[in-house]
């Protein structure tokens, strides 16, 4: 009687851990009736165990992902093994709320979730096990500090007054498109262009003007671009643009598109109305470049001779 009293007593104790435990327990057979629901499932889906025992787990909850998640299922149950689902690879598959002040921004819970198979006395996986944890605190500090890190990377390598590529990572991109070519001999174009008289700008209305002149004439360059090319401030009212698979003709079509835009723009500042236009050079990778330097050098003298031509031109490197 004694050894009963005590089976009895573990038996109430693993009963009450499981109903009072802070991750949510289902089970179920194999057809997903749900045979186990315990007071963390209770206590954020609204639905009592009495309620939903006995009930198909997808009948139930038809937001789940039933094609993925039963063939996750499946395969505990056909290969005996555990599985295991990662917020990262799937933020919920719950879709209950987040009611913790610390982690308020965030509308849901984030879930890990380990499904373990559990055998009969016979040793057949009859049932299976869903333990879902809650990892909104960690999901929500990782992601926080990714969103972080991806903003210092992206300060790191962005001009501030104009939001284009810095000179050292434009650099960087124009090394890769260098290497690239090496590789697979695809025509690649380098453009170089300043503003100019820029210095009689700022003469005459001041820098801050001539920050906005600045940010004026990237405006029409970004919305000259496509998503390959890589543009850059490569210095003062000096700007550097790849353009990936671009030969010098195309590019010169570019280039001077890009002159007449701005040739024929205005900007307002004050009660003044300025206007630029800029000099271009461009050369393309001819096979005899030894280095990428020697390809930025090549450009910025093709800028040079449209400078001495009068400016407010553009200017094909010939070597």
């Amino acid at each position: 009687m004694a050894y009963d009293q005590s089976a009895m007593n573990e038996l109430h104790w693993l009963i009450d851990m499981v109903q009072t435990i802070e991750v949510g327990l289902v089970v179920l057979d194999r057809n997903y009736d749900i045979q186990l629901w315990n007071g963390f499932m209770e206590n954020h889906s609204g639905v009592s165990p009495n309620s939903i025992k006995g009930s198909n787990l997808f009948e139930q909850f038809d937001y789940l992902p039933a094609t993925w998640l039963k063939q996750k299922m499946e395969s505990v149950f056909l290969l005996k093994n555990r599985a295991f689902i990662s917020w990262e690879q799937r933020p919920y598959v719950f879709q209950f709320g987040n009611y913790r002040p610390i982690t308020g921004r965030a509308d849901f819970m984030y879930q890990n979730v380990t499904l373990l198979p559990l055998s009969s006395l016979t040793g057949e996986i009859t049932h299976i096990s869903m333990i879902i944890y809650d990892v909104t605190d960690v999901a929500i500090n990782k992601l926080q500090l990714k969103a972080a890190n991806e903003r210092l990377e992206h300060l790191s390598q962005t001009d501030g007054l104009t939001q284009l590529h810095n000179r050292r990572h434009w650099q960087i991109c124009m090394q890769r498109e260098f290497d690239r070519h090496a590789r697979y001999g695809e025509p690649t174009t380098l453009v170089m262009f300043d503003i100019d008289h820029f210095k009689r700008i700022n003469d005459t209305y001041g820098h801050i003007a001539g920050d906005k002149v600045i940010q004026h004439v990237s405006h029409i360059l970004k919305q000259s671009l496509r998503e390959t090319d890589c543009a850059g401030r490569y210095g003062g009212e000096e700007f550097s643009v790849v353009l990936a698979n671009t030969d010098a003709k195309s590019a010169l079509n570019f280039a001077d598109r890009l002159r007449e835009k701005i040739a024929a723009s205005e900007m307002l500042y004050e009660s003044a109305k300025i206007s630029v236009t800029v000099s271009i050079g461009i050369c393309d990778i001819e096979e005899e470049l030894e280095n990428s330097g020697k390809w930025l050098a090549n450009a910025d003298h093709a800028l040079y001779e449209a400078k001495q031509a009068g400016r407010n031109c553009c200017r094909i490197f010939e070597g």
